[in-house]
């Protein structure tokens, strides 16, 4: 089949199909976000308007915004259908590169088709190339490098054949999952190649379910039926091996209480006798508690990061470690017992082997013992009085004003704490926290994605005024492409969190609130939110007492069905009053700075490294 390198392509993302995890086949691509300029409009553009009504295309206003769009679908649909997004060279394939890192950084499949200068390197140097002096094969494209699972250029029509299925591999591999990068060149994408048709042939990706080694299996038995004090941590892994069932069946029968990672959120019904609340920084002071006194923490499909690990003071320094993971790159960090394989499957095979096993009933009991006094807090938080409100009550007032099915969405500043620490979820796979990356932006460019992926129930997206303001053009993508959802927006007057975290250490106010910037001005401009969403096309909705919050979301979560477009809600929010785990975060910090002694006192109570094998 005579084709051009770009309509083999389109072609070939049309064939792959994917199972979902309830057992659905739906297209592995299910549509396409594009910015196009000259180096990808006559090539790849062309072939993506031949199939315009099989593979849907959405034109965004930014790169960065279109593939945090992608990354959020990708989340949505949990890493079961991909977003592919394309640019033109130059600045618009290095407006991706942030949505890589958020990708990679997240383990999330994305597929990033930038445009690329010309090999031939006949019109040397065109619009938008950059020139390296000693390498004239280095474009801008190779900062997509560090940030890619999976990289190419395709400087021939016929590399297709052999990176096709490389770039399938690792968009559908539980291990390797993440964004993967093809340059373009724009003259390679038009010229033309005798394609194989077997090339085209549909194939399904269907979820794959590797089992752990028996061995491991039984070294990790054997640790738990050791402990006093075992501790469950779920992580994102879980929730894209669709094991969220299985593992609190698993904590059940065994008597384990259950922790929930950042990527985990919401995988445990809140009121789960052995939900112990979230785990770490941002989560809450019930599980860290139980955390201190695990002699055995068994972690399932999580990374552990700083801030599900407390920088590693949130377990005692005896603790015996046990991973269960896809990705043996996680599984063996520090020095942890790694069990390599699918969440599902290793809960399955390790409850084969603990057969009766059951821990303490006090310590299983500890668990809601100890997460009802965290929602005592939570609930003094949500009832405080004050004219203002407070992040902690603006999220109260969604949470309980939202459906079981309902999606709810925030990425960086403060409200990743409210919303991972506060939260009180039914049990379904409903929160989407970006905090591998924070990527400032992603709620709402994520937003628009989650829309289009999550058709049953509402998305709500929860963000502060420096985000809001970091990157908002996507709102105007999604109400004229008609993918609704409702967008809280938290003014506090800057970067807050920042400014905690600069002042709680001992630094002087700077360059974080507006107030503490440089400004020429005496009264320097505020921005209207308001305005500004309803001129991007939001249906939108101010607030200014509790009162207010809860009828104004009320009104946004209607208007946002009914009309088919964004509503968002603006609410004035205090500067300064946050949802506390009562955990410690490793920063670097001064010596002449007050905060200086705690971050000793933080390092010296840290877990340098774990061998559970000892």
């Amino acid at each position: 089949m005579k084709l051009t390198t770009a309509q083999a392509l389109v072609r070939w993302l049309l064939a792959q199909r994917s199972e979902t995890l309830d057992g659905r086949e739906v297209p592995l691509f299910p549509g396409v976000f594009a910015i196009f300029g000259h180096g990808n409009v006559l090539g790849l553009g062309t072939a993506l308007e031949e199939h315009r009504d099989e593979l849907p295309v959405w034109r965004g206003q930014t790169e960065q915004g279109m593939a945090l769009a992608a990354v959020g679908y990708a989340k949505a649909t949990h890493r079961r259908q991909v977003g592919v997004v394309t640019s033109s060279i130059g600045p618009g394939a290095l407006n991706m590169v942030t949505a890589a890192g958020v990708a990679h950084a997240n383990r999330l499949p994305v597929l990033l088709l930038p445009g690329d200068t010309f090999t031939s390197r006949a019109p040397d140097p065109v619009l938008q190339q950059v020139e390296h002096f000693g390498d004239p094969t280095a474009t801008v494209n190779d900062a997509f490098r560090p940030v890619s699972r999976y990289f190419d250029r395709i400087v021939r029509p016929e590399q297709l054949l052999s990176t096709l299925p490389q770039v399938a591999r690792v968009l559908t591999d539980p291990a390797d999952a993440g964004p993967v990068t093809l340059a373009l060149p724009q003259d390679v994408q038009a010229e033309t190649y005798d394609f194989p048709d077997a090339l085209f042939a549909p194939v399904t990706h269907r979820p794959q379910r590797p089992r752990p080694d028996r061995r491991a299996l039984t070294e990790a038995a054997g640790l738990l039926r050791a402990a006093r004090k075992p501790l469950l941590v779920l992580g994102g892994g879980v929730r894209y091996s669709g094991a969220g069932g299985r593992a609190l069946a698993f904590a059940e029968r065994h008597g384990i209480p259950v922790t929930e990672t950042t990527a985990g959120r919401t995988l445990v019904p809140h009121g789960d006798p052995l939900h112990a609340g979230p785990l770490g920084v941002t989560g809450s002071a019930s599980a860290n508690v139980l955390a201190a006194e695990a002699d055995v923490v068994l972690a399932v499909g999580t990374r552990l990061q700083d801030f599900t690990t407390a920088s590693w003071t949130v377990f005692s320094s005896g603790v015996r470690l046990i991973t269960l993971n896809a990705a043996r790159f996680d599984a063996v960090k520090h020095g942890a017992l790694a069990v390599v394989g699918d969440a599902d499957a290793g809960l399955v095979d390790l409850a084969g082997q603990l057969e009766n096993w059951h821990a303490d009933p006090q310590w299983t009991e500890r668990a809601s013992a100890e997460r009802g006094r965290w929602d005592a807090h939570i609930d003094t938080l949500r009832a405080a009085s004050g004219e203002v409100p407070t992040y902690a009550q603006v999220v109260g007032a969604v949470n309980d004003l939202s459906e079981p099915h309902d999606y709810v969405m925030t990425a960086s500043g403060g409200m990743p704490g409210e919303l991972i620490g506060g939260w009180r979820g039914s049990g379904s796979i409903g929160m989407d926290v970006e905090y591998g990356f924070s990527c400032m932006g992603y709620e709402l460019a994520g937003a628009w994605g989650a829309a289009m992926a999550h058709t049953e129930g509402l998305v709500t997206t929860m963000l502060g005024d420096g985000s809001y303001l970091m990157l908002n053009s996507e709102l105007f993508s999604a109400a004229f492409a008609g993918h609704p959802f409702v967008a809280v927006v938290c003014d506090n007057d800057g970067y807050a969190v920042i400014a905690r975290l600069q002042e709680g250490q001992g630094g002087k106010p700077f360059n974080n609130f507006l107030g503490d910037c440089r400004s020429a001005h005496p009264t320097p401009p505020r921005v209207d939110f308001a305005r500004h969403a309803e001129s991007l096309g939001c249906a939108v909705f101010t607030a200014s007492t509790m009162d207010d919050v809860r009828a104004a979301y009320a009104k946004a979560r209607e208007a946002a069905v009914a009309e088919q477009r964004p509503a968002v809600v603006v609410v004035r929010t205090q500067p300064d009053s946050w949802t506390e785990a009562g955990a410690w975060w490793e920063v670097g910090v001064p010596e002449h700075l007050a905060g200086r002694e705690g971050f000793e006192r933080g390092k010296s109570s840290q877990v340098r490294y774990v061998n559970s094998r000892l």
